[in-house]
């Protein structure tokens, strides 16, 4: 699951999805091992960092990502790697290079990162999973 996830939707998410790339809080991060410990789940989990620390997107700051990520190897969150959409209109290519270093030094294997304009960049800088529905369904309107 890509997206903003309210603590109140969480037991349907576990039950539908077996990736959440929003995970932005401990609040939300003990809400899904709970649900997933209740029917024997194991989701993958990426954290959604605010990299630009724009106040219009959800995500943790960055400084506060190695408390995050330590709570969940606490409560058994099978954290796989850190999730980022960088500021929109800027080149993302310097969000995406911290982002690589981040996953390194927290010892994280994957990441997600890209969409349909910026993709190539993001797996120049070792991005696992990439979000290109723009260029498979249209441009929004």
């Amino acid at each position: 699951m890509i997206g903003k996830l309210q603590t109140n939707k969480v037991k349907f998410a576990v039950k539908l999805f077996d990736y959440i790339h929003s995970v932005d809080s401990e609040k939300l991060a003990k809400k899904i091992a709970d649900e997933q410990n209740k029917i024997n789940k194991n989701i993958k989990i990426f954290l959604q960092v605010n990299i630009g620390d724009e106040n219009q997107k959800s995500g943790i700051n960055k400084n506060e990502l190695k408390s995050l990520v330590n709570y969940c190897k606490e409560i058994n969150l099978n954290l796989i790697g850190l999730m980022c959409i960088p500021p929109a209109n800027i080149d993302p290519e310097v969000y995406f290079k911290e982002m690589n270093n981040l996953n390194k030094f927290l010892g994280l294997t994957e990441l997600s990162m890209g969409m349909s304009s910026d993709f190539i960049i993001a797996a120049k800088y070792k991005s696992t999973f990439i979000r290109i529905g723009s260029s498979i369904f249209g441009q929004r309107s």
